[in-house]
């Protein structure tokens, strides 16, 4: 008699299990897929930072958005048929903003650095860009790239982005400023407390076109090239395998590197 209840009792179990885990199977096949919400939404939600000249940045008179990512982001919506929602972010808010779910995907050339690689998942890359110094044309304390890494000297990183682990690996004598806004790299250099700021090719374009004080000095060789990509919160990777085979198709029909010219990006995109 105990035998048989035992018996009951074990069976009764093991179909609460397997109910329990037919429960569990069913939630997880009709969970959509990040893909699926974007759709079902009718929105992207795109992280951007509004200050990057040439790939998302926000006119501060017009407060209108332009930039290579901007034109790659209204196509992609158009592709996928759904509306574009920007957000603003930055370098130091990119991995929050993915993982608390504040948008979909980031849009602002992102380098792919091993920590952000390490917690975010990334498209193929589509541009690759070295490191630049920026220096005004008055001081002449920074003409040629030998320049930079003396004793005395101060150089300029925005906190966050890539380039600030690799001038602090890559400065010996010179002394690392690390600049977080509202204050800005240009601002340190035109008003001489620092010797020049560190940038990538698309940051530089600004500071050629937009200013009559600064001059360019570019490695005499590759200094540190990084490949940039658009990212995404780690886990399902329905939406990044979309936007991946998008960015083939753009490749191919010529559309990528269109864009690239249009701002004057051509010479560091990977349009192949």
């Amino acid at each position: 008699m105990h035998f048989r209840i035992r018996s009951l009792r074990l069976a009764a179990a093991v179909l609460v299990l397997a109910f329990a885990g037919a429960s569990l199977a069913v939630r997880a096949v009709a969970a959509p897929s990040r893909l699926d919400r974007v759709r079902d939404s009718k929105e992207l939600r795109v992280c951007i930072w509004p200050d990057y000249y040439g790939v998302t940045y926000r006119n501060p008179k017009t407060r209108l958005l332009s930039g290579f990512d901007i034109d790659i982001a209204n196509e992609l919506g158009h592709e996928i048929g759904v509306a574009i929602r920007y957000v603003d972010s930055s370098f130091t808010q990119l991995i929050d903003r993915l993982i608390d779910d504040d948008c979909d995907i980031a849009m602002h050339a992102v380098g792919m650095t091993p920590a952000r690689r390490a917690r975010l998942q990334f498209t193929k890359p589509y541009m690759r860009s070295d490191i630049y110094a920026i220096a005004s044309r008055s001081s002449g304390a920074v003409r040629q790239w030998e320049d930079i890494d003396k004793p005395g000297r101060v150089i300029a990183v925005l906190a966050g982005t890539m380039m600030e682990p690799v001038m602090r690996q890559s400065l010996k004598h010179a002394r690392l400023m690390l600049v977080t806004p509202p204050q800005s790299r240009e601002q340190e250099v035109e008003s001489g407390r620092a010797d020049a700021f560190v940038t990538d090719f698309p940051y530089s374009r600004r500071m050629l076109d937009l200013t009559d004080w600064a001059t360019l000095v570019p490695p005499p060789a590759p200094f540190h090239l990084t490949d940039y990509a658009y990212a995404f919160a780690p886990g399902d990777a329905s939406l990044r395998n979309r936007v991946d085979a998008f960015l083939d198709v753009i490749r191919k029909d010529g559309r990528l590197l269109r864009f690239a010219r249009k701002h004057k990006l051509d010479p560091v995109i990977l349009d192949r």
